[in-house]
């Protein structure tokens, strides 16, 4: 019997990560890569901030058991993301109507969040923005989700186009679950301002809509609270939804697979009772979690002067992403860069669109050896010094022809 192949031609390689096995193939010396999302410090690696060398030391010198973790993870960490995502004095923390079960990272608390949901009866169709992360459509269509998109980025590329966006997520049917990002949207870096937050959550009651909020960057924004503004629209008490969190980038642990599922019910029991399909998601999925960067975590998070150390670290890495948006909008605009480039500026966590074409892409990657995502889909963490000058003479070069 042979293997299910419908085809013997290899798959695409993914859209993302693909480009990273190109980059690294590519021998040229002053190559850029601009498309993976990872943060990196001036000297073009991704550190291990202080606070996780902190964390690790004092794990390792407790040397605990390397059993089975809970199916839904750690008590003390799930509490602890918990607080972080709403705030310990929140209503929905202080109403117990919350559960947090931890994930093998975002990506894993989306899988699960989808499992969960067609498992207990949901809409089997989810709205995405347009444009979003290339995995959400991979994702949630492989789960079973019939996949529906809403209008983002107005014609400009820079802003949300409010009025249609609200008008097609009234288009929605209800009980359709609808993902948004909660701040610092990928690809474009544009979220939506309080009053569209609020008309989000008016729609999401009038049309009976499910929310679920990948929330993968807090903190890389403008701040830990500032970039948590969505709740403002969808946190009214009794309102449900998911929130699918990361802790990849606010701790640079990306390779350690730390994420949450936190389910928002409207009282105590529904929680609970939505904690015991999660649990059984995770169990057919994966069984039980991984341990050490949720460890980490945890131990950053319960410690008092720890925790103020990685504030200091997330800013450090915050206004440098700050930093580096303001400098590219400032060599675009010395250089001449036909574009309006300003509101760059304004945007919000690592990524920006340079609204480029798909010719335009292949040619900086061919022949300047810039390597971006999409139509332009660039991480603002990955300029330096050394190659923010390349990047604007090859994105000239590309756009005036």
């Amino acid at each position: 019997m042979a293997l299910p192949l419908r085809s013997l031609s290899p798959a695409p390689p993914d859209p993302i990560l693909g480009l990273s096995e190109a980059f690294k193939a590519d021998t040229r010396p002053d190559k850029v890569n601009l498309s993976v999302g990872v943060y990196i410090d001036e000297t073009g690696v991704t550190p291990v901030i202080p606070s996780v060398q902190e964390a690790e030391r004092r794990l390792l010198e407790r040397a605990g058991s390397k059993g089975y973790l809970p199916i839904d993870g750690r008590p003390a960490f799930k509490s602890a993301v918990r607080d972080l995502v709403f705030g310990a004095d929140s209503e929905i923390v202080q109403s117990g109507r919350s559960v947090t079960a931890q994930t093998p990272g975002g990506t894993g608390a989306l899988r699960v969040a989808a499992d969960f949901l067609l498992q207990t009866g949901s809409s089997k169709t989810i709205w995405l923005s347009e444009p979003t992360w290339p995995n959400h459509p991979q994702l949630f269509s492989i789960a079973g989700f019939a996949l529906r998109t809403y209008p983002y980025l107005d014609d400009s590329g820079r802003g949300v186009d409010v009025g249609k966006m609200l008008g097609a997520l009234r288009s929605a049917a209800p009980g359709d679950v609808v993902l948004l990002h909660g701040s610092c949207h990928n690809p474009s870096g544009v979220d939506p301002d309080q009053d569209t937050w609020a008309a989000i959550g008016e729609i999401v009651v009038e049309r009976e809509l499910l929310p679920v909020v990948d929330f993968a960057y807090q903190g890389f924004g403008f701040g830990l609270r500032e970039d948590a503004d969505w709740l403002s629209g969808l946190a009214q008490p009794g309102q449900e939804f998911l929130v699918c969190t990361s802790y990849s980038k606010n701790f640079a642990l990306y390779n350690e697979r730390v994420g949450a599922l936190t389910i928002v019910a409207a009282d105590p029991l529904r929680a609970a009772s939505a904690l015991s399909h999660v649990k059984i998601a995770i169990r057919s999925n994966y069984s039980n979690p991984p341990a050490h960067g949720a460890d980490i975590v945890e131990t950053i998070l319960n410690d008092p002067a720890l925790r103020a150390q990685w504030e200091v670290d997330l800013a450090g890495m915050r206004n440098r992403i700050l930093g580096n948006r303001a400098a590219l909008v400032d060599a675009l605009v010395a250089a001449n860069v036909p574009g309006n480039w300003e509101p760059i500026r304004r945007q919000r966590g690592m990524f920006a669109l340079l609204g480029l074409s798909a010719e335009q892409v292949a040619r900086l990657r061919d022949e300047f050896g810039v390597y971006v995502v999409g139509r332009g889909r660039i991480n603002v963490a990955g300029f330096t010094a050394a190659n923010l000058p390349l990047v604007v003479v090859a994105v000239k070069s590309v756009i005036e022809g």
